[in-house]
């Protein structure tokens, strides 16, 4: 099924549960219902059951869900068992840990190089990960064929940045930056704001 169906609060919470199945795999668990997702994942049964429909899986009465096959399809509708190439824009501190975290290969994302344009990063290597000028993106890319490019930039130059990669052939963004990017209709634009994400913490703390 086309995951562009599935309403976006439901796709959100298809990792929390794939995740959660993922370890009672490793406790040696064969079933799970629902109803055990919904006491660990603090969402109705009845919502899970309903989200798990979207990826056309049936549970069995009174026994739920085999886990093997439910890993599988959660796997499969997310892309996580499809590897997409992908490039790091601005090799900073946050840029510098994601390409040293070799978790994101297991869901599907092989970052294949940085770039940047400060000098004490470029020709470097991060986690084996080359890092490269810039200006070198548009040719390399040529080979690279990198669909994903992650923005970890200063927020003054992310647009400019993210006009960038489109124009050496990025296909989708992932921005972590707290800028707003426009990008042309066609391509697939994710905002992953940590500074926002804080500020709602940050209230609920204080209120």
């Amino acid at each position: 099924m086309n995951s562009n169906k599935i309403p976006e609060p439901a796709l959100r919470r298809l990792p929390w549960y794939l995740s959660y199945v993922k370890l009672l795999k490793s406790q040696g668990e064969k079933y799970v219902s629902s109803t055990k997702i919904a006491k660990k994942i603090d969402v109705s049964a009845s919502q899970i059951a309903k989200d798990l429909s979207f990826v056309e899986i049936s549970g069995k009465t009174r026994v739920g869900y085999d886990i093997d096959e439910l890993i599988n399809v959660l796997d499969t509708f997310l892309g996580f068992k499809v590897i997409h190439k992908a490039v790091l824009f601005g090799v900073g501190s946050l840029g510098a840990a994601l390409l040293s975290d070799s978790g994101l290969e297991q869901y599907g994302l092989k970052i294949i190089a940085g770039f940047d344009v400060n000098k004490s990063v470029v020709d470097t290597k991060i986690h084996d990960i080359p890092v490269y000028h810039s200006d070198e993106f548009i040719q390399m890319n040529k080979e690279i064929d990198a669909e994903i490019g992650i923005l970890t930039v200063p927020s003054g130059v992310a647009q400019e940045v993210s006009d960038y990669m489109i124009s050496g052939g990025i296909k989708g963004v992932w921005n972590f930056t707290p800028f707003r990017i426009r990008v042309p209709s066609g391509i697939v634009l994710q905002n992953t704001s940590l500074y926002a994400h804080l500020a709602v913490m940050f209230n609920r703390l204080d209120s």
